[in-house]
């Protein structure tokens, strides 16, 4: 069984509504998306050759990688055009201030 570390990412006054973040919790690259009052959090980086996605347009809740416009749903991680290829999703939460990312144990 996995063990994971909730781990400060930043604090919510920091994050931009309805704006897009990147952060490094314990040098772990995250990306943080805030869209619709919730924020999620992804790995930043493409499924495919790993290009950093915080310089990627937005829309809604679409990253698109800006290397080679791979777009994936920030909620399940998936590639919108081959569902079978996905980016690490990690779980958040807020508590006051801090926004929180759910890490695992051994990295994304």
């Amino acid at each position: 069984m996995s063990q994971s570390t909730w781990v400060v990412a930043t604090k919510q006054s920091k994050l931009p509504e309805d704006g897009v973040v990147a952060v490094y919790p314990k040098g772990v690259a995250v990306l943080l998306v805030a869209h619709g009052g919730t924020v999620h959090a992804v790995a930043n980086r493409c499924a495919h050759t790993g290009c950093p996605l915080e310089g990627g347009a937005r829309d809604g809740y679409v990253i698109t990688c800006p290397c080679h416009d791979w777009r994936f749903d920030v909620r399940t991680g998936e590639m919108l055009d081959a569902a079978q290829l996905r980016i690490p999703v990690l779980t958040v939460k807020v508590d006051g201030d801090d926004v929180l990312v759910e890490l695992p144990e051994g990295g994304l």
